[in-house]
């Protein structure tokens, strides 16, 4: 019997250890952002949001939106609704910036702010960091629909993050994430965020599809759609104040 034990244990060892030399998840994570890394390419779209607020009545709006990952430029230009045609976005480093085409004024909103008062985050418009900002601190597998997925806790390891703690669904043949679940430091759920649809840019994924639910009021939820998806190359000026600035002129 106590053969059998040693026996059993030892087995457990091994296949923890196989396990772990076949899937690295500090390598998983920086696969994730590569896939997405738009780096060599200009992206622009027009992102639809469609709002859903039970205690503030529903709304759609839409925005221009361009990036450049090499050096990890946004810039937006809201073309609907009317009341907020021409209201301007800049990020510059980690720094936000919302342009007023009324006061013709910048102002600076941080990247952790809620985007345009959707559930989207400023973040959610830049390039997935998750390599860099998060660590794995536990792992399971389990099934996502039809997707067989690893699911994975992150803890931040910066202050920068929109959300200290994530919990991600990460489908384990594309290796694209389908689904997360955005904590405080307390641990108390904010929101979760659905990835459904991917398309291929060149050789790069971009999630053309995004819906975020707020986890503290119920029913509240916003869906980002993206289309006229475009990687031609952009002006420099397009990633500045000024090109905001006229763009409403």
């Amino acid at each position: 019997m106590k053969r059998f034990l040693i026996f059993m244990i030892l087995a457990a060892l091994v296949g923890a250890f196989a396990w772990g030399e076949e899937v690295d998840f500090g390598k998983l994570l920086v696969t994730i952002d590569e896939q997405t890394d738009l780096s060599g390419l200009d992206f622009a779209a027009v992102a639809q949001l469609k709002q859903t607020d039970p205690e503030n009545g529903n709304s759609d709006q839409s925005m221009a939106m361009f990036r450049r990952d090499a050096d990890d430029s946004f810039s937006g230009l809201q073309l609907t609704p009317e009341s907020k045609k021409g209201t301007g976005y800049l990020k510059s480093g980690d720094r936000m910036y919302t342009y007023d085409p009324t006061s013709r004024k910048f102002s600076f909103t941080s990247m952790k702010d809620n985007f345009s008062g959707t559930d989207a985050k400023n973040s959610d418009f830049e390039k997935s960091k998750r390599s860099a900002d998060y660590k794995v601190t536990a792992w399971s597998e389990g099934k996502l629909g039809r997707f067989e997925v690893w699911i994975l806790d992150l803890t931040a390891v910066n202050s920068s993050v929109t959300y200290p703690k994530q919990k991600i669904w990460v489908d384990k043949a594309a290796k694209t994430v389908l689904k997360s679940e955005d904590y405080s430091l307390s641990g108390r759920l904010l929101r979760t965020s659905l990835y459904p649809t991917y398309a291929s840019v060149g050789k790069k994924l971009v999630a053309t599809k995004q819906i975020f639910v707020d986890a503290l009021v119920p029913g509240k939820r916003t869906e980002v759609s993206l289309s006229d998806v475009s990687v031609k190359p952009l002006a420099n000026e397009v990633f500045t104040r000024a090109f905001l600035e006229k763009a409403t002129n």
